[in-house]
């Protein structure tokens, strides 16, 4: 099961570093490079929407509309570790922030939207002040 950190409470404009570290093998018994990597995020009263992929080995990297040029993704396979770099943050922002494996990479938001996830974790809470 993944598990988030990094998030807090800032002011509007200001910015934070996510991570999502992923323990041992995934769930069934792939290793943590087998898999791209996406988060999400939910925010009080609405449904989870994707916010930014990346591939096994980093090359690629997809950012939901909402976030493209202020967010970023990255990722250690040596610590078996993803990041979410966001900056710029906004009121609307605010939401808990959660990870996934998922098995193929693609330039389609929709694709991760509609998709089906192993569990998820506790998600890291990001708060902005306006």
């Amino acid at each position: 099961q993944p598990a988030e950190s990094g998030g807090g409470l800032v002011q509007a404009g200001g910015s934070l570093r996510l991570s999502c570290t992923v323990s041992g093998r995934a769930f069934d018994g792939r290793a943590f490079d087998d898999y791209a990597m996406v988060w999400f995020r939910q925010a009080l009263g609405k449904e989870r929407e994707f916010v930014a992929a990346i591939s096994w080995n980093g090359a690629s990297r997809h950012l939901a509309n909402s976030v493209k040029g202020r967010f970023s993704i990255s990722r250690d396979n040596a610590k078996n570790t993803v990041y979410l770099p966001v900056n710029s943050l906004k009121p609307d922002d605010a939401a808990l922030y959660y990870c996934n494996t998922v098995r193929e990479f693609h330039y389609d938001s929709t694709y991760y939207n509609r998709g089906k996830y192993q569990s998820w974790g506790q998600g890291t809470r990001v708060t902005v002040a306006s």
